[in-house]
């Protein structure tokens, strides 16, 4: 079920300026994923700078290196765009490959105390209504004030203990330490026009929109793309030791549609100003609409960085990282009360000006194609077509 897209609702506003990774699908005898970089409408073949994006964001200078590299086109970004998902053409997948996919929970105070509510709730979206006044009456709309790990923090903390409303959720999100989650296996994520999965057991569900930040081997930024975060609250809420269950399954990974990396026109402080909008488009005529801006996030993007990765753990193909979202839906689709959760064929739509937009339809995981291309499948592609040498 892959959806159409242009290439103007695709680019970031400044695509003309931006460095942009990706990774399409070559169709034929001697194709398979390779990494490419985006040139006007041209899709420029990376793999003999690299032979991954992994591999292409540990060189010494990324952006230099992308720049140098021969016109070697494999195909428009109009033709990739028009044929989503097809063998005969080239397509776009996901722009990451061998990174560990990794995502910080409760980063944002408004999301918080949705996720407390999940909690409170135990998984059921129609005492959700209750449990929010609760939780406001005792902890309040706003914490966004409160900065992780301060004394302010501590103090709040005594206070929510004693009257019975401590979290887990509030632990990690105004205490010391980050939630560092892995989100998804390396080479599982989808790409934009994909359809996107949820577990058939769920009934309360919804989509996640983030900034990822793209790092490499030694913990450097080297650039950001927007992700899906997939969620189901009603496994998350029944139980944070169904974090897993929650968060991973087939399809319920989205990332792109490009990796933009860090150059003399964007870099970390344009990641710290960003707004991120959600747009959802039901079969049914129902239309949510929403926004995330970074700057309400509570810890900022490099601390979370390095609380992923560091002394304590590396990770030598390097990692993308989801941010989080103050974005938790509450408007009722259909019963008042029970608040959103996707119904089959929603359109999800994910766009950040600086970043462009990462467009999904929601479908369920066992409907989809079987994920089977993973690393062993990736590194006997590689091989055949001679690329494993570059470095």
């Amino acid at each position: 079920m892959h959806t159409t897209v242009s290439p103007q609702q695709t680019l970031p506003n400044d695509a003309q300026r931006a460095t942009l990774i990706g990774r399409v699908w070559l169709p034929g005898a001697g194709g398979g994923p390779t990494a490419v970089v985006l040139r006007g409408d041209e899709l420029i073949d990376l793999s003999h700078v690299a032979p991954t994006v992994s591999d292409l964001l540990e060189l010494p200078d990324p952006v230099a290196a992308v720049q140098a590299a021969p016109r070697k086109p494999v195909g428009t970004l109009s033709d990739a765009l028009a044929h989503p998902g097809s063998a005969d053409h080239v397509h776009l997948l996901a722009p990451c490959d061998l990174h560990a996919i990794k995502a910080a929970g409760v980063t944002f105070a408004a999301s918080m105390l949705e996720r407390v509510i999940e909690e409170k709730a135990r998984g059921d979206a129609s005492q959700a209504q209750a449990v929010r006044r609760l939780v406001v009456e005792v902890v309040g709309e706003d914490l966004s004030r409160v900065k992780p790990g301060s004394p302010q923090a501590q103090k709040l903390k005594d206070v929510l203990i004693e009257q019975g409303m401590w979290s887990q959720y509030l632990e990690v999100g105004i205490g010391p330490d980050a939630e560092i989650f892995t989100k998804a296996p390396a080479m599982s994520a989808v790409g934009t026009q994909s359809d996107v999965g949820l577990h058939p057991g769920s009934t309360w569900n919804n989509p996640e929109p983030e900034i990822v930040l793209v790092i490499d081997s030694h913990g450097r930024v080297r650039g950001a793309t927007l992700g899906n975060d997939v969620n189901l609250r009603d496994f998350e809420g029944r139980s944070a030791l169904l974090l897993g269950k929650a968060k991973d399954n087939n399809g319920s990974c989205a990332i792109g549609p490009f990796i933009r990396l860090f150059d003399a026109h964007y870099g970390i402080n344009d990641v710290r100003s960003a707004v991120v909008q959600l747009e959802v488009k039901g079969t049914d005529g129902f239309e949510m609409r929403g926004s995330s801006s970074m700057k309400m996030i509570s810890r900022d993007p490099l601390d979370l960085a390095a609380q992923a990765i560091g002394a304590t753990h590396q990770y030598p193909d390097g990692l993308l990282l989801f941010c989080g979202t103050m974005f938790a839906p509450t408007q009722d689709r259909g019963t008042a009360g029970h608040g959103f959760t996707h119904q089959l064929g929603d359109l999800v739509t994910i766009h950040s000006e600086r970043l462009g937009s990462l467009v999904n339809r929601v479908n369920l995981s066992d409907r989809m194609p079987p994920w089977t291309f993973g690393l062993s499948a990736l590194m006997r592609n590689l091989a055949a077509r001679g690329l494993l040498n570059t470095r």
